[in-house]
């Protein structure tokens, strides 16, 4: 009976000395699809981001985006042009969580909230094969 206890108790040490797994550390880079919920209904728009240190760069549809990433949040600020308003600065400021982005959008005298989901890689081609005789 001694010989239960003490397995019982082995099996509790290894399940309590076992480090907590770890959340992956929030990133932004890669391709990301925005809706951005605006007076007119929601403005869509992808993007491709990349970090080097806490620097964002890349492209957010045509324009090229410059701002800083750190601790799970983004802040952007970039120059765009659209047909309803023209040319000004546009302001993301989110926080990462996982595959999403949610947060607050400025442009001109508009803004609003926000939300960006990671584009998934795209999946190799695979080559076409010929039905067999």
């Amino acid at each position: 009976m001694k010989w239960i206890a003490v397995l019982a108790l082995s099996i509790c040490a290894i399940f309590m000395s076992a480090a907590p797994a770890s959340a992956a550390a929030p990133d932004v880079t890669g391709k990301w699809h925005f809706v951005l919920d605006t007076p007119g209904g929601d403005r869509e728009s992808d993007a491709d981001f990349q970090v080097d240190g806490d620097k964002v760069t890349g492209k957010y549809g045509k324009a090229d985006v410059a701002g800083t990433f750190k601790d799970g949040k983004m802040d952007l600020a970039f120059t765009i042009e659209t047909e309803e308003a023209g040319t000004g600065t546009l302001k993301l400021a989110g926080t990462v969580d996982g595959d999403a982005i949610t947060g607050n959008w400025e442009f001109t005298e508009y803004n609003g909230t926000f939300k960006a989901t990671r584009t998934p890689a795209a999946a190799p081609a695979t080559p076409a094969t010929k039905p067999s005789n």
